[in-house]
C-alpha cells in the first residue's frame, strides 16, 4: 500500500522514504558508539561519588559497550522497517519508543526487587536506568536525523 501526499512543490509516496539498511546499521553503530562512551561515563559517576561496587556486572565496561551498541544496532533497524512500511511512521514512533524504554526498566525494576546480583545498590541499578533514558535520547536523535520519519 502506497500512499501519495502533494504539495505544491513536492509529491511524496510511502516508496520514496526508503532507507536502505547500510543506513540503518551505520547510524546505529554510530549512535551506539556515543551512547556507549557516555553510558561509561554514568558508570565512572556510579563508581565514583555513588559508590557502586565494582561486582556489579552490568556496570562494567564490556556489557555496558555490549548492550548499547547492540541495542541501538537493533533499534535502528526496527525504526528503519516502520520508516519504510508505514505512512504514517511518525505516529507510530510517537507511541512506539516510550513504551521500548518503558519496557527496557522491567529487568532494572526486576533487580530492586530481588537483590541477587553481587554488588547491587540502589543507586547502581538506578544509573542503570539513567543509561537506558540517555541512550534513547542519542539514539531517537541520530535515527530521526537519518531516518526521518513521515
Amino acid at each position: 500500500m502506497t500512499s501519495t501526499t502533494s504539495t505544491s512543490y513536492v509529491t511524496v509516496t510511502a516508496a520514496s522514504r526508503s532507507v536502505s539498511l547500510r543506513r540503518a546499521l551505520g547510524t546505529g553503530a554510530a549512535a551506539g558508539v556515543l551512547a556507549a562512551i557516555i553510558n561509561l561515563a554514568v558508570s565512572a559517576f556510579a563508581h565514583g561519588p555513588l559508590d557502586a561496587s565494582d561486582d556489579f556486572t552490568p556496570l562494567t565496561p564490556g556489557p555496558i559497550v555490549m548492550w548499547t551498541i547492540l541495542g541501538a544496532l537493533l533499534g535502528a533497524v526496527g525504526w528503519r522497517r516502520i520508516v519504510n512500511s508505514s505512512d504514517h511512521s511518525r505516529r507510530v514512533l510517537r507511541k512506539l519508543v516510550p513504551t521500548v524504554l518503558a519496557l527496557s526498566f522491567i529487568p532494572d525494576i526486576a533487580l530492586l526487587s530481588t537483590d541477587k546480583l553481587a554488588g547491587q545498590t540502589t543507586a547502581a541499578v538506578l544509573s542503570l536506568m539513567a543509561m537506558h533514558v540517555l541512550t534513547a535520547a542519542i539514539v531517537v536523535t541520530a535515527y530521526r536525523r537519518s531516518m526521518p520519519p513521515a
